[in-house]
């Protein structure tokens, strides 16, 4: 399954990150150091280092294997440079059929609607071939972008969950959101 899990948009290719990644994710990670660091838990100096880039990619692959995660990359359409990223994680099967979204893009890719085009197909993919029933995706209230991103997507508010996760160092709340699979 995982060997197809890749598509095109106009300005994107988009597919399971693989083991070769590791020098493209690390030179994003770098590059972006400083504009994700509000929006991520915080990072210790070894995150931001090829080796880190390469376990990361082994544990990526592994989620994949045990149907728990599928992170995606966002290329250039030449796959020369990543944008941005996205997965789908923490995938419960059973009564729940449920998981995960996170998302980031590169500091330079922002304002250009490329999350909203890699994610709108990626939502597809996680209904039909996962077989989802819901996509849960939270947000810090303070990112209204990332809120009116999540509303172009159809995802809609259910609550704010209080100190809800630590981000830079600090517990944040966090509005919750969820997208259920059309009928």
């Amino acid at each position: 399954m995982s060997g197809g899990i890749a598509w095109r948009t106009a300005r994107l290719s988009c597919r399971l990150a693989k083991p070769d990644d590791a020098g493209a994710l690390w030179r994003y990670r770098t590059a972006n150091r400083d504009h994700l660091a509000p929006w991520e838990p915080l990072r210790d100096e070894a995150y931001y280092t090829p080796a880190h880039s390469r376990r990361t990619l082994e544990e990526w692959m592994l989620g994949v294997a045990q149907d728990r995660a599928y992170p995606i990359l966002m290329f250039d359409p030449d796959e020369r440079e990543v944008l941005g990223s996205f997965t789908f994680s923490n995938v419960v099967r059973g009564p729940f059929l449920a998981c995960l979204l996170g998302y980031g893009l590169a500091a330079a890719q922002e304002g250009r609607g490329l999350m909203r085009e890699a994610l709108a197909p990626a939502l597809d993919w996680a209904f039909d071939a996962l077989g989802l029933h819901r996509v849960m995706a939270n947000y810090l209230p303070r990112n209204e972008r990332s809120g009116r991103l999540l509303a172009s997507l159809g995802f809609e508010r259910e609550g704010l969950a209080r100190r809800y996760l630590q981000i830079a160092g600090v517990w944040e709340d966090h509005v919750l959101t969820a997208k259920i699979a059309p009928d």
